[in-house]
């Protein structure tokens, strides 16, 4: 089941975020992620319009919307491969008709699922928090 964010679900998401960033992006020192927590917690949820997967009672996933931008999807690793990433991003382009994101050029496992769930590239860039290099991805859905 995918519902809104609720305050009270602020530590498992961070949780998740910070575990599944360290996985995900292993050429980025574990360091850089940890330093972010506060950034997450206070700034970015926050600001954004997120939505988690509530798997057995348990938050297991999420995603945040900034305006038209995927801002963040992550998922528990122990439950990565379950399909719930695909949730995800499906309740994601229910909710906009275009859609946006950046993903690291090292984490090809993300970049071949933005793929297959429609996204392209649109542009390559650096990322100006940890200099690594990025694609900036579209999805356009057909407004009904």
């Amino acid at each position: 089941m995918i519902r809104p964010f609720t305050k009270a679900d602020m530590n498992t998401v961070l949780s998740i975020w910070l575990e599944a960033s360290i996985k995900a992006h292993n050429f980025v020192a574990t360091e850089f992620w940890q330093s972010q927590v506060e950034n997450m917690r206070s700034i970015y949820i926050p600001a954004s319009e997120t939505y988690v997967y509530v798997q057995s009672s348990n938050v297991v996933g999420f995603y945040a919307l900034h305006e038209n931008s995927l801002a963040a999807i992550f998922v528990s690793p122990d439950k990565q491969g379950q399909g719930i990433g695909k949730a995800l991003v499906n309740d994601a382009k229910n909710r906009r008709t275009e859609l946006t994101l950046s993903v690291y050029q090292q984490n090809q496992a993300s970049y071949e699922f933005y793929l297959s769930q429609g996204f392209y590239v649109v542009s390559e860039e650096v990322d100006e928090h940890t200099g690594y290099q990025e694609y900036l991805m579209c999805l356009k859905r057909e407004q009904q």
